[in-house]
């Protein structure tokens, strides 16, 4: 019976008992409407979901996944429609009336308190005595859901101590000392090592088992064909598509996330990498916080190679990328580029050296959201626009017109507010940006973070591009997906350090999660 269909049967006339054991499913969500302002978030949303199943939801950005999602957590009330949990109509005003009936939500960004214990974060909200909490009792129940699921974590230790996977165990745990039956897990492989994904589908495989549903949301493709038993495609606030997991594929998953037929890309090794052209040699640089962050780094990318650089976030990838490109000085050590030496600190020095910069966070380094389009596609290079001490703004509308046109661009112009494009175009604007002038190398981090299908296609294409142009392309990233369909050699960073280094046609996912887990290089 698919979701339509139940969702068609007739609600029970009021003050009649409701009997959730008539129902096959333990959550149903009937003709979800949500609409913010002038914008449609859900439309007709119907979705189900069986006891014991992961269902994976699937979308581009904007395809209102989340929005579905906090309405079933009662972070937002519908504009209409009905929720039946167990067969029974529920209408919450608060995460507070979810939780009372056995839903948990673990977002992307944890809700923990750094400073407080893992116990104490675990009961904070939940109930207890009448006047303290029984913190002994609260204790030999949590270490019994540990047992029971797998997920060992000292509940004395303080939350900012543990890793991000230890961090997402309590985030779980708190839903499950709560007794949820019914988990929602918002892009929980975001931030997590191999091995923690690992261990993550492990514990959810367990939840299964013993009768919990778990919906996943996530953009991974790989990783919801291995852990999701049914898959739900939501298109512009819709159900567009919904496939037993047995039944479809990742290339079918990834059409019907973007409504068409995306081209087959190859991911080929480049055969015909030049010389040297970014040569990173014993750099050392502080993080915010005046601790080495990164320790000694030095790697060498030829013209027309990618190096793709993978860990997980928070082991120095940041510094060093801002240290190549001169926004942080390093303690030590040289960078290159076509065997001359630019001076650290200096991010003029940088772009005139031929180098491209593609930073993680668009919205706040990438671009100035307050400019219109045109002025952000010459933030990095508006010298060569001037004229007798002028910026030569016919020039600079016929530059952005061409790279609107040429990159694809949809906005209402190049008049327009950079903060009216969606972040696949804001994308866009700093690829046009970068890539045009044809540099000698590009430092590219996180270059898809946040992007959905089609726009990761179409980024993974132009990085491509300027590759095969002769750019030396430094490519960080914490996605592995990513790192190995686009790197010629795959390097990994852990606290710091260059774990090890190798062919990505020479190595395996299981040897980069050993090193990005810290276990040292097997690899000459």
């Amino acid at each position: 019976m698919q979701a339509a269909e139940l969702c068609e049967k007739k609600t029970p006339p009021a003050g009649s008992p409701s009997d959730g054991r008539n129902s096959p499913f333990v959550v149903e969500m009937c003709s979800i409407r949500k609409t913010f302002l002038d914008v449609t978030a859900s439309s007709d949303v119907n979705f189900t979901l069986r006891e014991g199943e992961i269902c994976a939801l699937l979308g581009e950005n904007g395809a209102g996944k989340t929005t579905l999602m906090n309405i079933l957590f009662g972070y937002y009330a519908a504009d209409g429609g009905e929720i039946r949990i167990r067969g029974e109509k529920v209408s919450f005003s608060s995460p507070g009336d979810a939780i009372a009936r056995g839903i948990g939500m673990v977002h992307q960004h944890f809700t923990l308190v750094p400073s407080q214990t893992v116990l104490e974060n675990v009961v904070v909200g939940s109930s207890g005595g009448r006047f303290f909490l029984d913190l002994s009792a609260a204790r030999k129940k949590l270490l019994a859901l540990q047992e029971r699921f797998g997920l060992s974590v000292d509940p004395d230790a303080p939350v900012w101590t543990l890793p991000i996977g230890g961090q997402q165990k309590v985030e779980i745990l708190k839903s499950l000392y709560r007794n949820a039956r019914i988990l929602i897990l918002d892009e929980p492989t975001a931030v997590l090592a191999p091995l923690e994904t690992k261990d993550l589908f492990s514990t959810l495989k367990t939840l299964a088992a013993e009768g919990c549903s778990v919906i996943f949301i996530s953009h991974k493709l790989r990783e919801v064909m291995g852990i999701a038993d049914r898959v739900v495609v939501l298109a512009k606030g819709a159900v567009a598509a919904e496939r037993d997991i047995s039944g479809t594929s990742e290339r079918e998953l990834a059409n019907l996330m973007v409504g068409r037929e995306l081209p087959e890309r190859r991911y080929q090794s480049v055969k015909r990498a030049g010389n040297t052209m970014l040569e990173i040699s014993g750099l050392t640089v502080k993080n915010d916080r005046n601790l080495h962050a990164v320790r000694d780094v030095s790697l060498k990318i030829a013209s027309g190679e990618i190096l793709g650089l993978a860990g997980v976030s928070g082991n120095g990838q940041r510094e060093l990328a801002e240290a190549l490109f001169g926004l942080r000085s390093p303690v030590s050590g040289s960078v290159s580029v076509d065997g001359k030496q630019i001076p650290t600190a200096n991010p003029r020095a940088a772009i005139a050296s031929g180098m491209g910069r593609i930073p993680e966070d668009r919205m706040t380094t990438g671009l100035l959201l307050e400019l219109s389009v045109e002025d952000n596609m010459i933030l990095e290079n508006h010298c060569r626009f001037r004229k007798t001490g002028m910026l030569d703004r016919p020039s600079v509308g016929k530059h952005a017109d061409r790279l609107i046109d040429e990159f694809g661009i949809k906005t209402d112009g190049r008049y327009a507010e950079a903060r009216t494009l969606s972040g696949g175009n804001l994308q866009k604007i700093i690829i046009a940006r970068e890539l045009s002038g044809a540099p000698r190398a590009v430092v590219a981090a996180q270059p898809t973070r946040g992007l959905d299908v089609g726009a990761i296609e179409y980024v993974h294409g132009r990085i491509l591009e300027a590759r095969n142009n002769g750019a030396a392309i430094l490519l960080i990233s914490e996605d592995l997906d990513e790192i190995f369909q686009l790197s010629d050699r795959v390097a990994v960073m852990y606290e710091g350090r260059i774990m090890g280094i190798a062919g990505r046609d020479e190595t395996s996912r299981e040897q980069v999660g050993l090193w990005m887990s810290g276990v040292e290089s097997t690899c000459a």
